[in-house]
């Protein structure tokens, strides 16, 4: 694995987002990520998952400099993994806990909501959130679907319209996140939690994970179809288009 960095322990694996110092989510990362989740489902040795990432990174979101020079089919083949590994992780069976130690907005976020429970740096420079308005990024139903799983469909109606990003703290209110703490206790806490779940009966703990998230299970989109072509409409939009190149001088900029 190129952008992952996979650890066994006794009875689980941390998995470690690990391309570069934000870890933006590009295509290489999600198939990555939906081979590593796939093996660790069929492993019997493995118990569960911790996601993690670098030092004050989870994930940037979206590696949009990237994604802009995608031509129509790869754009369309991205578009349909991304989602595609959303609902995948959200499906995993086993005990699946995010270490966040920093920065988790947007398509960070996306893939932090599908975990049992999510650790987060307390550190109120931090921040995460679907802020794809914010971004001039279709957001999809199935993750306005799993915001609304985990805060309610008032706040996901409201935050989402926003773009609104939260600090640890506002995500512990709200229970977007279920602990936060400081910086060298994130991994820690995620590992006394795994141990807390890898107590229960394998089988058990699937069947229940699998009843709590039926709802959520239901209504999701498995790919393709009507969503999708909006998503892919709204994307080249040329007044998107020049939003997104906009947002990437303003990168490059910072980083000079």
């Amino acid at each position: 694995m190129e952008t992952l960095k996979i650890t066994r322990r006794d009875q689980y694996a941390v998995v470690q987002l690990n391309r570069g110092k934000a870890n933006p989510v590009n295509h290489q990362m999600v198939n990555e990520l939906q081979l590593t989740f796939e093996a660790i489902e069929n492993d019997v040795e493995i118990g569960g998952v911790i996601l993690t990432g670098t030092p004050n990174f989870f994930s940037a979101g979206l590696d949009v400099i990237e994604l802009y020079s995608y031509n129509e089919d790869q754009i369309r083949s991205f578009m349909l993994d991304f989602g595609a590994m959303h609902v995948q992780l959200s499906r995993f069976s086993k005990p699946f806990i995010c270490a966040i130690p920093g920065h988790c907005p947007a398509g960070g976020t996306v893939i932090a909501i599908t975990a049992d429970y999510r650790v987060m740096n307390d550190d109120p420079a931090f921040s995460l959130g679907l802020n794809e308005m914010k971004v001039n990024v279709q957001i999809t139903t199935n993750l306005i679907e799993a915001y609304s799983y985990w805060i309610g469909t008032s706040l996901a109606n409201r935050f989402i319209l926003e773009g609104k990003l939260l600090t640890p703290s506002q995500a512990l209110q709200v229970h977007l996140v279920d602990e936060i703490c400081k910086s060298d206790q994130v991994m820690l806490r995620a590992e006394a939690k795994m141990a807390e779940y890898l107590k229960a009966d394998k089988d058990i703990f699937a069947y229940t994970k699998s009843k709590l998230r039926k709802r959520w299970h239901e209504v999701q989109d498995l790919g393709g179809g009507e969503e999708l072509e909006q998503t892919l409409k709204v994307w080249w939009k040329p007044e998107i288009r020049a939003k997104i190149a906009a947002l990437i001088a303003q990168f490059s900029n910072k980083k000079k």
